[in-house]
């Protein structure tokens, strides 16, 4: 979710070397390129839903009505939709502590998941409670249910770490603070992008208009740390090696 569609592009574009096409949603989305491969969206959508900028993770559904029903029979939130986007639908939600997530239901564009190429590396939930959340998705999403290609679920030491064909795709922390002033303590979904190098990313996102808002701190076998694009939407980079289970 951005707020200028162009502007977002400039970022992106020269911190991560993304190009961009057009979608059929509208003059206000566009997809982003790595090597070809799509790897992320953006909508300009902010200022007219009234949300901060920020990375949304959206999971794939295959009833966009059922998931939503789901979500609200478990005291969550579903703040826009399921609305019909191009080739199929989409709503706008939030779990029982506030972190926001999208749910898909329609066209998925092949091997576009995280954990594969130039798209997100891992998704990361800070949230309350990281068992309770993990139920929470599991019965909403069908994490860990019995078709062949869910995703495998993990506790490990005070996480959850959730799995796809081997090549972790998220993981879920506890101790978020609802009331907390600062972003990155409150329950929210945070996106971790791969790069080359971390500091070349660092510099070109300082030079761009973006902030460091971490320090550089080891990350698996490489370096991570977190930014803030010019609109205030937070990612976390790193230039580790991909992480399998």
């Amino acid at each position: 979710m951005a707020r200028d569609l162009r502007a977002a592009e400039t970022f992106y574009g020269g911190v991560f070397g993304w190009e961009f096409r057009s979608t059929r949603l509208g003059e206000e989305f566009s997809v982003a390129l790595s090597e070809g491969a799509p790897v992320a969206g953006i909508g300009a959508l902010a200022p007219r839903l009234s949300v901060a900028v920020a990375w949304t993770p959206y999971f794939a559904v295959d009833d966009a009505d059922l998931a939503a029903a789901r979500i609200r029979e478990r005291s969550a939130t579903v703040a826009v939709g399921p609305l019909r986007f191009g080739t199929g639908r989409a709503a706008l939600c939030s779990d029982r502590d506030g972190a926001v997530f999208g749910i898909w239901e329609g066209e998925v564009i092949p091997d576009w998941s995280v954990g594969k190429g130039g798209a997100p590396a891992w998704l990361e939930l800070r949230t309350r409670d990281a068992f309770d959340a993990a139920i929470f998705y599991a019965e909403v999403l069908d994490w860990a249910g019995e078709r062949p290609d869910c995703c495998q679920v993990a506790y490990e030491d005070d996480r959850v770490v959730l799995s796809h064909a081997g090549v972790t795709v998220a993981r879920l922390f506890g101790g978020a603070v609802e009331a907390a002033p600062d972003p990155q303590i409150r329950p929210r979904w945070h996106v971790h992008f791969r790069v080359p190098d971390v500091d070349d990313a660092i510099e070109m996102a300082t030079r761009l208009g973006g902030t460091t808002t971490s320090p550089v701190r080891p990350s698996g076998n490489g370096r991570c740390v977190t930014l803030r694009d010019p609109d205030g939407g937070l990612f976390t980079v790193s230039d580790s090696v991909e992480d399998t289970e």
